[in-house]
């Protein structure tokens, strides 16, 4: 069912609205919030309506909630452990860090799929979005641990498979991701860590 966006942009105000009063756990309170929420949500979502579409597919928008919420609990798993990981790290000095920049290239191709994603890398400790290259479709990332390229890969392509059906892209799942590029080459999973572990060539 199509109906327009900004309506539904209100109600959704609403909603995080009652969230960000805090209001006590009682439905008078929560009701009386969100009639709040909707006075104030309302009128700025029919102001700022030109920012995003006329129309909206509720349908789809209900057959993309268990994405968000498969993409909302992979990424706080990784952000969790990403953070143990930095931690451990901060706290073992003697633990080499051999930070890397890799590009890995995207299947998603619309401006918000792609935000979401290099903003899901940037939040996550140990990564970080350094550019987007719009020719290849790709981001350049950078890891602090960069012996290990593809798992600094792995969670994004995990994102960016429930993003794809989250947006509604036109890839699938089921599509290969393109092979990601190592700024310094490949590197030796054999060498250790004062072998110099960079393939040149």
């Amino acid at each position: 069912m199509r109906v327009r966006t900004w309506p539904v942009a209100g109600v959704v105000f609403a909603v995080l609205w009652v969230f960000v009063v805090g209001q006590s756990l009682t439905p008078i309170s929560l009701l009386r919030g969100f009639l709040s929420g909707l006075v104030v949500g309302l009128p700025v979502a029919y102001v700022f309506r030109r920012l995003y579409g006329k129309y909206v597919d509720l349908g789809r928008g209900a057959r993309a909630l268990p994405y968000a919420g498969l993409y909302l609990g992979t990424f706080t798993w990784e952000l969790l452990r990403a953070n143990l990981d930095v931690a451990y790290r901060v706290l073992s000095p003697g633990m080499p860090i051999e930070p890397e920049v890799i590009l890995v290239p995207l299947r998603v191709e619309s401006d918000i799929a792609i935000t979401v994603i290099a903003n899901s890398i940037t939040i996550t400790p140990g990564t970080v979005t350094l550019d987007y290259d719009d020719e290849t479709n790709s981001l350049y990332v950078h890891g602090v641990n960069g012996r290990d390229p593809e798992a600094i890969a792995e969670p994004i392509r995990t994102w960016e498979n429930y993003a794809l059906e989250l947006f509604d892209e036109d890839a699938s799942p089921s599509d290969p991701p393109p092979e990601i590029v190592v700024s310094g080459g490949e590197r030796d999973s054999t060498t250790g860590p004062k072998g110099g572990g960079v393939d040149d060539d």
